[in-house]
C-alpha cells in the first residue's frame, strides 16, 4: 500500500483493461509527433540546441509515468519554463556554448531537487499564493515576449536576443529593413498551415505538417541557396549521461531563477491535471505526489542532456482528446521519441528555423488573455491591478522579477485582507429574531444604546488595530453616548494570545467608559481561548449568550442574574467551564 502511495503505476498497471489500448497508443502517438516540433522549437528558446527538446522528452516522459498521479497529463518543454530557461541563464553571461550547456543541466537538476523536496515536505500548498490574476498578468506577458522575440528568427533578423519587451521592439525597429522575404514567407505559411489544421480538425498535428512541408520545400527547391536559414547536422542516436555542475557559485546563482521555474511549472502542471482529471472521476490528483513527479521528471533531464520540463496545455489536451485513458500513452510517446532519435534525426537537416519559430509563436498566441483585465476592471479592481503590475514587470524588468513581484504582490493581498477582515453593524428585522447588516438592509431595527459587531474572520495580531478603530469610528458616529457593545464572534474562527489580551484591555477601557460588553455565539475553539485567559471572569458568565436576540431580550428587560438562569439552554452558564456541557 505504501507502495502504491507513490508510484502511481502500481495503481493503474496490475487493472490494465485491454479496451484502453486503443486509446492509449493512438493518443501516444499523436502526442509524439506534436512533441518533435515543439520540443525542438523550445530548446531553441531556452538557447539550446534543438536536439536537446527531443532528449528531454525520452526519460522524463516515462519516471512521470511511474510516479505522476494524472493519467492524461503530458509532461515535456513548455514555452513558459523555456522563456524562463533561457532568459535566467543568459542573464549569468556564460563564455561560451559548453558553459551555457552545463548551467541548463544543473538548473533542471535543481529545478528537480527543489519540486521533490517541496512534495516530500507537503509544500503543495505553496503555489496557492500565486494568484489567478498574477499568473494570467505573467503569462500574458511572457507570451508576448516569447512572439516578438521569435521575429528574429521569423523575419532573418540580427538582433541581441532579450526578455525586456522594449530592448525586443529597439532591436525589431533597427533591423527591420533588413527582412528576409522568403523566410518570412515560409514562416507565416508555418503560422497559417498550423493555426487553420486545427480549425479542420483536433487531432491533426499542424505542427508536424509545417515541419514536413518546411523541410520539403527547402530541400527540393533548394531554398539554402537562397538565404534560408537550416537546422543543418542534427545529432543522431540516443542521449549521453550527464551530470550537472556542483559549484556553490553556480546553484547560489541559479537558485533564483530555479525557485521561479519549480514554482510556475508546477502551478501549470497541477492547474491543467485538475482541469483534465474534473472530466475523469476514476482516480485522484495529489498535489504533493505531483510535485514528487515532476522532481524526478526533472532530475532525469538533466541526466539526458534536457532541460526543465512541466506538463504543456495543448499536449495535454490533445493527450486527453486522442483517447488517452493511462500514462502508457506517455510511455508510447517516449518510445517513439527514441526512434525518432535512432533512425530519423538526419530527415531535420533542411528544416528552417523560421517553421520552428512559427510552431513557437503558434503556441504562445493563444496565451495572451485579453478578457481578463476587461472582467477584471468592473468586478474586482484590487485583482485589476494585480493583474496590470504583474504584466507590466514582467513585460517591461524581466520573467523572473515579473514572477517574482507577482508572488509578493499576492501575499501582500494575503496580509492586507487578514488585517482588514469584514465587520459589519446589525440590526433586527422588525417582527423576526433575525438580524442584518445595517448597510445591506433597510428599516431596520437598532437600539441607539447599544451597537451590535458582527466580526467575520478571526481575531488576532494582525487586525486587532483595524478592529478598535472600526468600533471607535461607530461609536463616534452615534449621536447619543453608547452604553453596550454587544461583540457577536458566530463568525470569529479563532482567537490567538494578542487578541485575547487585547480584548481584555478592550473591556476596561470600554467599562472606565460605562461601556459595557456581551460576547455572542463564540464557537468552541475561541471558548477554549476565553477560558484559558480567565476572560470568563473578566466579562462575566451572565455576559456570554449563544445568539443575538437572547442577548438583546436580556438587555431591554435588564434581567438579574436569576431570570437569566430560567432561560435554560439559551444563555451560557456556569456550565460554561464543564467541556461536556459547552454548546
Amino acid at each position: 500500500m505504501h507502495l502504491k502511495k507513490h508510484f502511481a503505476i502500481l495503481q493503474w498497471l496490475p487493472n490494465y483493461k485491454r479496451s484502453n489500448l486503443l486509446g492509449d497508443t493512438s493518443a501516444g502517438l499523436i502526442v509524439a509527433i506534436m512533441l518533435v516540433p515543439q520540443g525542438m522549437a523550445y530548446a531553441m528558446l531556452a538557447g539550446l540546441n534543438p536536439i536537446h527538446g527531443l532528449y528531454a522528452v525520452t526519460l522524463p516522459l516515462l519516471v512521470y509515468a511511474i510516479l505522476g498521479s494524472s493519467r492524461q497529463l503530458a509532461v515535456g518543454p513548455g514555452a513558459m519554463i523555456s522563456l524562463l530557461v533561457g532568459a535566467g541563464i543568459s542573464s549569468l553571461s556564460p563564455e561560451n556554448y559548453s558553459a551555457y550547456f552545463y548551467y541548463t543541466i544543473t538548473l533542471a537538476f535543481m529545478v528537480g531537487i527543489i519540486q521533490f523536496l517541496m512534495g516530500l515536505f507537503r509544500l503543495g500548498f505553496v503555489v496557492n499564493f500565486l494568484s489567478q490574476p498574477v499568473i494570467k498578468g505573467f503569462t500574458s506577458a511572457a507570451a508576448l515576449i516569447i512572439g516578438f522575440g521569435q521575429l528574429k528568427h521569423l523575419l532573418k533578423l540580427n538582433f541581441p536576443s532579450s526578455n525586456h519587451i522594449q530592448n525586443i521592439f529597439i532591436g525589431l525597429a533597427s533591423t527591420i529593413g533588413q527582412t528576409h522575404l522568403l523566410t518570412m514567407c515560409i514562416g507565416l505559411a508555418g503560422i497559417l498551415i498550423i493555426k487553420f489544421a486545427k480549425k479542420i480538425h483536433p487531432a491533426i498535428p499542424g505542427s508536424l505538417v509545417a515541419v514536413i512541408l518546411g523541410i520539403v520545400l527547402v530541400r527540393f527547391l533548394g531554398l539554402t541557396d537562397e538565404g534560408v536559414m537550416v537546422l543543418g547536422e542534427v545529432p543522431k542516436g540516443l542521449p549521453g549521461l550527464s551530470l550537472p555542475t556542483f559549484e556553490l557559485t553556480t546553484w547560489t546563482n541559479l537558485f533564483p531563477i530555479a525557485i521561479t521555474i519549480s514554482l510556475v511549472g508546477f502551478a501549470e502542471s497541477f492547474s491543467i491535471a485538475k482541469t483534465i482529471n474534473a472530466r475523469h472521476k476514476n482516480y485522484l490528483i495529489n498535489a504533493n505526489q505531483e510535485l514528487i513527479a515532476l522532481g524526478m521528471a526533472n532530475i532525469s533531464s538533466s541526466m539526458v542532456r534536457g532541460f526543465p520540463v512541466t506538463g504543456g496545455l495543448s499536449r495535454s489536451a490533445v493527450n486527453d482528446q486522442s483517447g488517452a485513458k493511462t500514462p502508457l500513452a506517455s510511455i508510447i510517446s517516449a518510445g517513439i521519441i527514441v526512434m525518432t532519435l535512432v533512425f530519423f534525426t538526419s530527415y531535420f537537416f533542411y528544416l528552417p528555423y523560421a517553421i520552428l519559430a512559427a510552431v513557437i509563436i503558434a503556441a504562445v498566441s493563444g496565451i495572451v488573455d485579453w478578457k481578463s483585465p476587461i472582467e477584471l476592471w468592473h468586478k474586482d479592481r484590487k485583482d485589476f491591478y494585480m493583474f496590470t503590475a504583474t504584466f507590466l514587470v514582467t513585460l517591461t524588468m524581466g520573467i523572473v522579477l515579473g514572477i517574482l513581484s507577482g508572488m509578493i504582490l499576492s501575499l501582500m493581498l494575503v496580509i492586507y485582507k487578514a488585517s482588514r477582515p469584514h465587520m459589519a453593524q446589525l440590526g433586527r428585522v422588525p417582527g423576526t429574531n433575525n438580524f442584518r447588516n445595517i448597510q445591506r438592509f433597510n428599516d431596520l431595527e437598532i437600539n441607539q444604546d447599544l451597537i451590535i459587531v458582527r466580526i467575520d474572520g478571526p481575531i488576532y495580531f494582525a487586525n486587532v488595530d483595524f478592529i478598535n478603530e472600526k468600533i471607535n469610528q461607530w461609536r463616534a458616529e452615534r449621536s447619543n453616548a453608547i452604553k453596550m457593545i454587544f461583540l457577536n464572534m458566530e463568525s470569529v474562527t479563532s482567537l490567538d494570545s494578542t487578541g485575547a489580551l487585547t480584548l481584555q484591555t478592550w473591556i476596561k477601557d470600554w467599562r472606565n467608559n460605562d461601556i459595557d460588553l456581551y460576547i455572542i455565539g463564540a464557537k468552541g475553539p475561541v471558548r477554549d481561548v476565553l477560558v484559558k485567559w480567565q476572560l470568563i471572569e473578566t466579562i462575566g458568565e451572565d455576559h456570554i449568550f449563544l445568539d443575538t436576540h437572547t442577548a438583546l431580550t436580556y438587555y431591554e428587560k435588564n434581567m438579574d442574574a436569576k431570570s437569566l438562569q430560567k432561560m435554560g439552554p439559551y444563555a451560557l452558564q456556569s456550565n460554561f467551564k464543564n467541556k461536556k456541557h459547552r454548546p
